[in-house]
């Protein structure tokens, strides 16, 4: 065995072996100082960089007893809570919202170069004519405001002094997952957080026993193609106690939430206390967000145990309720359902409720298919709006219906036949809105006589997610958050704004634009 003399010059110079060792020894690596002498790792100061300004070493912001920026509301909101009724794969709004008569005398001919001004389609419709295709179904002035509405959507024109559309919505995005992306996140590639993540971050929780943003997804009679992602309602970089909670459409609402048969509550409480004190240790020594988080999801689901149930049992309803909702309303999990769901979510005051409902995406068979879904959702969204008025919710809850894109005035395939449809259009498609400070009984912005261009009054979807904050008390340009180097917000980068002509500031207006 080989003895190692430090004070003898002679040992070190007799062995070469021995002499490499001690270098390792008395000159440590960079790497192995950081980690044992400073208790850091490269990687750890790297994430410190990485990160956003809740992580490790970053400045934690103060927060209100809600939970909500200490800040918030940077002025009074006029909404408390938003029910945002998506839906998935571009409603056309040519046959339900956007009258144009003159279309009928125009169908069959080639959309001018002058209307189209190189707005690109699909591979679905690149390799035909851009023949005119008229509008498959009547449209009706409706109400005292005059708005038009579609006859697929009879319950809607019988409310629609309550609303207020918005006909000259645009996007940058002609394909279904970056312009739902862009829509719902702000930004047209995954990883960015959801609307709904935005506003539970800044404004937190009215009702601790359930979740600050809640996702329900319709359960199709018919199975469908269109995939709806989770990052949809994903919480990006934002911790992760801000996304979406989807409630499922069976008996059980939320996954593992239920205790196993036969053990006690209590036991249950005095192993999340134990558990709680170990990760408040970890909390303290490793200042990581998600700790945190952890910490509060695993209270609020016991918190859950409780509160779903009550919530999720529609037995209370009355009968006269799922008359108003329609015949459809006593399937669990049917956008009905969901949207009788989302009228007891708005009463126990969660923050941001928001339904799907997909298969808008009538490439064919739009004669068919598009009054389908009209039937599914026509009945239950006018009496999710009458409901909410009647028990007095409406004016602090924000409605928000419509979906990515909408269509365009060009048929897909033979344009005569009843299996033609309409292809992706991002230029210019509606929305409604209702509750929550909007200006009821308006019609904003304008379109071309092709239902193709916006010529009046545009707003882009940034300028939509910009409106929605206002009515939350929210300056879009100040809600941000320090990520990779930046400070991020919802509206992005370019110049958008919350749009006045949607707000009502008590001029009680009842026009239509």
């Amino acid at each position: 065995m080989t003895t190692l003399i430090f004070n003898t010059d002679k040992a070190l110079d007799m062995d070469p072996k021995i002499d490499s060792a001690l270098e390792q020894i008395v000159q440590p690596t960079r790497r192995h100082f950081l980690s044992q002498s400073a208790g850091l790792s490269l990687g750890a100061i790297a994430l410190n960089g990485l990160l956003g300004q809740e992580a490790l070493g970053g400045a934690t912001p103060q927060r209100n007893p809600s939970g909500g920026l200490a800040h918030l509301p940077h002025f009074a909101p006029k909404a408390k809570r938003v029910i945002f009724l998506t839906q998935s794969g571009g409603p056309s709004q040519i046959e339900l919202f956007d009258e144009k008569p003159n279309l009928h005398k125009l169908e069959g001919t080639e959309l001018p170069d002058s209307v189209r001004k190189g707005q690109r389609v699909t591979t679905m419709t690149s390799g035909q004519k851009q023949l005119i295709m008229a509008p498959k179904a009547k449209l009706y002035r409706c109400g005292e405001s005059g708005a038009t509405v579609g006859e697929w959507l009879p319950h809607i024109g019988a409310i629609a002094d309550d609303l207020c559309f918005v006909k000259s919505m645009q996007t940058d995005q002609i394909n279904h997952a970056p312009a739902m992306t862009l829509l719902l996140s702000g930004h047209q590639l995954p990883g960015r957080p959801s609307m709904g993540a935005w506003a539970s971050y800044g404004l937190g929780s009215l009702n601790r026993d359930l979740p600050d943003y809640i996702v329900l997804v319709s359960k199709m009679k018919r199975p469908t193609d269109q995939p709806l992602y989770e990052y949809y309602w994903g919480s990006g970089f934002l911790p992760s106690r801000h996304q979406g909670v989807r409630f499922r459409s069976g008996s059980e609402r939320v996954l593992y939430l239920n205790d196993p048969t036969g053990l006690p509550r209590s036991l249950r409480r005095d192993m999340l206390d134990s558990l709680g004190e170990l990760n408040q240790l970890k909390l303290a020594s490793a200042g990581d967000p998600e700790i945190e988080t952890r910490i509060r999801q695993y209270e609020m689901a016991y918190r859950m145990q409780t509160s779903v149930p009550e919530l999720a049992d529609l037995s209370q309803e009355s009968e006269a309720t799922f008359d108003l909702y329609g015949p459809d309303s006593r399937r669990p999990g049917s956008y009905a359902s969901n949207c009788i769901l989302a009228r007891r979510l708005a009463e126990r005051d969660v923050r941001f409720i928001q339904l799907f409902h997909p298969d808008w995406d009538h490439h064919g068979n739009l004669t068919a298919l598009c009054p389908t879904r009209c039937r599914d959702v026509d009945q239950p969204t006018a009496a999710l709006i009458t409901d909410l008025k009647q028990r007095g919710l409406l004016e602090d809850t924000l409605i928000v219906w419509g979906g990515e894109f909408g269509r365009g005035v060009a048929g897909q395939g033979d344009f005569k036949s009843l299996e033609a449809g309409r292809d992706h259009h991002p230029r210019c498609f509606t929305m409604f809105l209702a509750g929550g400070g909007t200006k009821a009984g308006t019609t904003y912005g304008q379109t071309d006589d092709f239902s193709f261009n916006v010529v009046e009054n545009p707003v882009h979807v940034h300028d939509l997610q910009a409106t929605i904050l206002h009515l939350l008390g929210i300056d879009h340009r100040r809600l941000t958050y320090r990520h990779a180097g930046l400070d991020m917000r919802l509206t992005g980068v370019e110049e958008h704004h919350a749009v006045e002509g949607l707000i009502d500031n008590g001029k009680g207006a009842r026009r239509a634009l």
